[in-house]
């Protein structure tokens, strides 16, 4: 009777072999990291406004400062803050004021690049913002063209707010890995 040991010796290299050599031969992921700088800007009066309430619970005299104050907003964004430089992209979606004493924001928005390198790329942002900390961290969960699969997280800085007139512009500054 042969032993199984020697048997069980043998079919480990036939076992081992394949897998090490898919290991060593199968291309590994090399990510890409962009680190991106922008600047929206976010006016909800004025000739140049982007947003706009759509619902709240004082009808039109809401204030995007209440608990349960929806908000859409298509907004320029730029390489820098100057509000007449050059536009690379809008932020499109929505805020809600998510926070019972109204000091946060839910925010879930996409950047539609429209000039320059990233042109028809678009990256998903979702996240809070708890707008009266200095510096807010939120999530980039999805993307598409130049940024498909991708993954990272961003800082988020108010370079300007203007509240009596409301309008703002805010600093993204975003970290991705992407294939």
């Amino acid at each position: 009777m042969p032993n199984p040991i020697f048997f069980a010796s043998l079919s480990i290299p036939l076992f081992a072999i394949p897998i090490l050599y898919w290991a060593y031969t199968y291309p590994k992921n090399k990510y890409k990291q962009t680190n991106l700088v922008l600047y929206v800007h976010d006016n909800l009066t004025g000739d140049d406004a982007s947003a706009m309430i759509v619902a709240g619970k004082d009808g039109p005299t809401t204030s995007i400062m209440h608990f349960g104050t929806l908000l859409a907003h298509d907004d320029p964004v730029t390489t820098n803050p100057d509000p007449e430089s050059k536009q690379v992209a809008r932020a499109q979606g929505m805020y809600i004021n998510s926070q019972l004493d109204g000091k946060a924001l839910y925010m879930i928005f996409s950047v539609m690049f429209t000039d320059g390198e990233y042109k028809g790329s678009t990256l998903e942002i979702q996240g809070a913002d708890s707008f009266v900390l200095k510096e807010r961290e939120f999530s980039v969960v999805s993307g598409t063209g130049y940024f498909r699969f991708v993954k990272g997280y961003g800082i988020m800085t108010t370079e300007f707010l203007d509240i009596p007139n409301l309008r703002a512009i805010i600093k993204l500054n975003i970290t991705v890995r992407h294939f």
